[in-house]
């Protein structure tokens, strides 16, 4: 649930700032300050401008692609290396070091004894 509002945060932030638009320029007397002997007047007023004047569509289009691309860089942020749960199978124990010796042993029939060659481990 963390990770999902780090992500949410940080694509709304980065759509927001791309999403963000600045005032239109206005390029008045080019020629420098109006002197006492222009003759040309004020400068037209602007042309009327309609809502289908600025094409929103690029800008809402770019926003969503920095959006998914915000987004897809944020999860895989989010997923890194967080300090989670490792399972990792441990490793089997040594194995015990064994040898043969020879050893004295009782004999079962004649209640004797006897040498064999024993195996003996640690």
């Amino acid at each position: 649930m963390n990770k999902t509002i780090r992500v949410a945060i940080i694509l709304a932030l980065s759509a927001g700032s791309i999403l963000a638009q600045t005032a239109p320029a206005s390029a008045q007397w080019r020629d420098g300050p109006p002197r006492w002997d222009d003759r040309r007047g004020p400068p037209p007023p602007p042309p009327r401008r309609h809502h289908r004047d600025r094409d929103n569509g690029r800008i809402i289009a770019g926003g969503l692609a920095a959006g998914v691309i915000g987004g897809l860089i944020g999860g895989a942020l989010a997923n890194g290396n967080n300090g989670g749960p490792r399972y990792i199978e441990e490793a089997p124990p040594p194995r015990p070091r064994c040898w043969y010796e020879d050893r004295r042993v009782g004999n079962s029939y004649d209640d004797g004894w006897h040498y064999e060659n024993v195996r003996v481990c640690n």
